[in-house]
């Protein structure tokens, strides 16, 4: 293989290319029509009662937290194996985050260590369980949790669009539920991110905290029958809002959300089969009968019979063109969080363990049959050279 395989790509086509084209042309860019008709659309899609777009999954995040009470002195539980957004947007508020340790197998939120961590701490406001890499976390265990405990759920479903839990899209399920729309997700818009939930009351909070606190949408004060220049701050909020650029991507990406799905699927199939004999172990799938967003394949590849480690492997596969990554460096082994709550790196071991053995490989719907198969030659060819 001579090209280089990037890790992600977005699979962008003539449809969103000419819907961006047809907003420039409007002159209307930022939150407006565009942005209301996804919005609409994906709260459809997903089964959900209301659906807000904001600029990205870590602003929803931030908004969810706000609207159901978190403040100073709180805590919220989440995971150590998550990137940095789901914790920081905690600290934006003042609260702190109670990490926990991760099931070994799915890599989601470990209900028994939820339940300990609740045991153990006071001021607990919320849980913010996440769907590692597309794979719905026990939602009916966690759930049972929160009732039993009055807390608010909101999901982390930045992998985990068109995810199932028993059968149920994910997105009405809790309290509020948070996606991302970056450039690597199932659908992308470049940057952005849509919040849903059943709850009026929290949307009317996000919908003013998205957008300085005011109490109309620009849209509606420049092009109601009635148009005025007179609102209302009622809170000092935040600037989260989707524009109709990003949205008009969105509308279009969001018709192609199974299809890119099943794509995903069917990559993940190949190279299950594909490293079934290989000194690794292929992504453990809970429920068959769900659907698994597959937005992460993650390999964790069995070091005891290899002669080099993780990063090793990796630098090895990028000399085979084949573009790779962690998912993720737990959240107690960064800096701020290790130096500020005093974590060392035994305090979560199946974290560790699982992040010191993971590799994620490119899965992407923009991949042809060509670059599939030219991953699992790379993972056959280093996987031989590497083996004791």
């Amino acid at each position: 293989m001579n090209n280089f395989l990037p890790f992600a790509l977005p699979l962008i086509g003539e449809d969103e290319i000419t819907e961006v084209v047809d907003t420039l042309r409007s002159g209307w860019l930022t939150t407006g029509k565009k942005t209301v008709q996804f919005e609409n659309d994906f709260a459809e899609f997903v089964g959900a009662s209301h659906a807000l777009a904001v600029n990205s999954a870590t602003s929803g995040l931030h908004l969810a937290l706000e609207a159901v009470g978190v403040g100073a002195g709180d805590k919220v539980i989440t995971t150590t194996y998550t990137f940095t957004a789901t914790a920081e947007v905690i600290r934006y508020l003042g609260a702190d985050p109670i990490l926990i340790d991760i099931e070994p197998d799915t890599f989601n939120m470990n209900p028994e260590k939820l339940r300990q961590a609740i045991a153990e701490n006071d001021n607990i406001k919320a849980i913010m369980p996440v769907h590692f890499a597309g794979q719905s976390c026990d939602m009916d265990e966690i759930l049972a949790i929160a009732k039993e405990h009055d807390l608010k759920v909101i999901e982390d479903a930045a992998h985990a669009l068109p995810t199932t839990w028993k059968g149920t899209t994910i997105g009405s399920i809790s309290d509020i539920t948070v996606y991302s729309f970056y450039v690597t997700k199932t659908i992308a818009t470049g940057e952005g991110g849509m919040i849903t939930t059943e709850n009026k009351e929290y949307r009317d909070r996000m919908k003013t905290m998205r957008l300085h606190g005011i109490n109309r949408d620009v849209f509606d004060r420049y092009t109601s029958d009635k148009p005025s220049w007179f609102y209302e701050v009622v809170e000092p909020g935040y600037k989260y809002n989707m524009t109709d650029v990003a949205a008009s991507i969105g509308i279009h990406q969001l018709k192609q959300a199974n299809a890119f799905q099943q794509r995903r699927e069917w990559i993940a199939q190949q190279f299950n089969e594909a490293f079934a004999d290989l000194p690794m172990t292929t992504p453990y799938v809970a429920r068959p009968d769900d659907t698994h967003a597959w937005h992460l394949y993650v390999l964790q590849l069995d070091l005891g019979k290899m002669t080099v480690n993780r990063d090793k492997f990796i630098e090895l596969m990028a000399q085979e063109n084949i573009g790779t990554s962690v998912h993720f460096i737990p959240l107690h082994l960064q800096p701020y969080w290790r130096d500020r709550y005093n974590y060392q790196p035994e305090d979560y071991p199946v974290a560790l363990d699982v992040f010191n053995r993971a590799m994620s490989l490119p899965i992407y719907p923009k991949m042809t049959d060509d670059d599939v198969q030219n991953v699992i030659k790379a993972v056959k060819k280093v996987s031989k050279e590497v083996l004791k």
